[in-house]
């Protein structure tokens, strides 16, 4: 018996997947757990327009990626930082620091946590960090560190 799984499920396949599944495990464990229901035609066409309707919502987030990409890439964000006398940081620069200069400085909204930082930024002057906006799409941000006596 061909069948939609609803869920995820174990050793048997993942959400959105039609598997051929033994009339006995579908009726007794898939359907009433409500894990799946049955390929029939109208079950299939709810599929298509369910996958079709995903496809177009990725596309349209990849679209928007690629926007925020280009807006990000021609933008320098300043950082303000306490140096000692050497004009070495006091610690190092943050994701958590970037994200909050660049929503106050460009008004542009970055989850810290998509901000990658490969070396630790701890001298004044251009920095470069990398910003993950979807998983095919990564930012150049230019930072300019600017230090202050403190």
């Amino acid at each position: 018996m061909k069948v939609i799984l609803l869920d995820d499920v174990k050793n048997v396949g993942k959400k959105g997947q039609v598997i051929n599944a033994s009339d006995g495990y579908a009726r007794n464990h898939l359907f009433p757990k409500g894990l799946a229901v049955e390929a029939n035609k109208a079950n299939m066409n709810a599929l298509d327009k369910k996958n079709k309707a995903m496809e177009a919502k990725l596309e349209a987030e990849y679209q928007e990626a690629l926007k925020l990409k280009d807006d990000i890439e021609k933008l320098t964000v300043d950082i303000n930082v306490k140096t000692g006398t050497s004009g070495r940081i006091f610690g190092s620069v943050t994701g958590k620091e970037i994200a909050q200069a660049l929503k106050a400085q460009k008004g542009i909204e970055v989850d810290r946590r998509k901000i990658v930082i490969t070396e630790q930024i701890k001298n004044i002057g251009e920095n470069t960090v990398d910003i993950k906006l979807h998983t095919k799409v990564t930012a150049k941000l230019k930072l300019n560190i600017v230090g202050s006596q403190g």
